[in-house]
């Protein structure tokens, strides 16, 4: 989550065909936030409208970058990395959004059974350090010795982040704990704007930060409101075809997670940023999982989790859960979507649905 100091970028637009009120479409994007692109979509009279819109969008989610932020810290508040700089020391007072996203992520490490785990600060640091060395020396790539990641995993238990709701404040019993909400935060950060833009009445938006992607109601068309049309990234970079499916969505997030972009290679073989804290290794199964639900934030922390559970195991587990769809993509190209997941396909037949 390195801080990013770039303006807005783009503000685009395409006159809407067909709606009542000729609404016109705006897009608007911006990288000052969570180190990644953000994107903007929605309709309004006029440019100026719609700019305040987006300002106030971008405005939200600086405040959620900021709190949820491991690497920076910022005058007069307590963020993520506050928090990590006094492990073992004291409790840190922090604002009641950043109680409310930990507590969250703490909910959501029992649901997958520890597979998204927030308190997993320690061992990610090390793949990270060994993955920035990598990319930069090809030539002097490593992978991280097991004897001292096994050292890192010895705190990594969530249980060590102890939360005061009355006092609002966060302590790390332990030094070595460090949290990481990486599996979680743009997700989380996305849902809670969405919502903020619900209650205030905003009916009609696209918002897109890295990927994680909410939609607010449908989209303007000829015939009323209709689904937006949001393309699967094809996570094979070879492929003349840069989309793998589409899916029309209206009110649903789609999150997707990939091992195709953050990785590096040591002795021809790849290792990629999503690490399975069962064997403090990326996990060897898919190239890309996509889930689809309602809430962003859980989309988010569920993607993740997927990542790291063989395919039966993780057919199982969405499965259990109601509202919550998946595609996999496994590593030898194979596409496997769950049942429901079908019913958002533009064009169903594109995909195999495996029983």
């Amino acid at each position: 989550m390195k801080r990013l100091i770039i303006p807005l970028l783009a503000l685009l637009l395409v006159v809407g065909s067909g709606c009542a009120k000729k609404r016109i479409r705006y897009q608007a994007e911006f990288l000052s936030l969570f180190d990644t692109v953000t994107t903007i979509v929605g309709y309004a009279e006029n440019k100026e409208e719609f700019t305040v819109l987006a300002g106030r969008i971008k405005d939200k989610l600086m405040e959620y970058h900021r709190l949820f932020d491991i690497y920076n810290s910022y005058a007069g508040l307590n963020n993520i990395k506050t928090i990590n700089d006094n492990a073992g020391i004291a409790p840190v007072k922090v604002d009641e959004e950043l109680i409310a996203m930990l507590l969250f992520a703490k909910e959501q490490y029992y649901v997958t059974d520890g597979k998204t785990n927030i308190a997993f600060g320690s061992v990610l640091r090390i793949w990270h350090d060994y993955r920035e060395n990598g990319i930069s020396d090809p030539l002097g790539a490593e992978v991280p010795p097991k004897q001292l990641l096994e050292v890192a995993a010895g705190y990594i238990d969530i249980e060590g982040m102890i939360i005061d709701q009355e006092a609002s404040t966060v302590y790390l019993s332990d030094p070595g704990i460090s949290l990481d909400v990486g599996a979680i935060a743009k997700g989380y950060a996305v849902e809670q704007t969405a919502q903020y833009l619900e209650g205030e009445g905003v009916s009609s938006l696209l918002l897109s930060v890295g990927g994680n992607i909410r939609a607010i109601g449908g989209k303007p068309g000829k015939n009323g409101m209709e689904p937006w049309n949001i393309g699967i990234k094809n996570p094979d970079k070879e492929s003349p075809d840069t989309e793998l499916c589409n899916v029309l969505i209206s009110g649903y997030s789609v999150v997707s997670s990939g091992s195709y972009e953050r990785y590096y290679t040591v002795d021809g073989t790849r290792y990629h940023h999503i690490i399975d804290p069962s064997t403090l290794m990326p996990p060897p199964y898919f190239t890309s999982i996509t889930v689809i639900c309602r809430d962003s934030g859980i989309a988010d922390a569920l993607s993740t989790a997927l990542f790291n559970m063989p395919l039966e195991m993780g057919e199982k587990f969405v499965e259990g859960i109601d509202g919550v769809e998946a595609l996999w993509v496994t590593g030898t190209g194979e596409v496997i979507y769950s049942e429901g997941f079908g019913g958002f396909l533009k064009e169903p037949a594109l995909i195999i649905f495996h029983l």
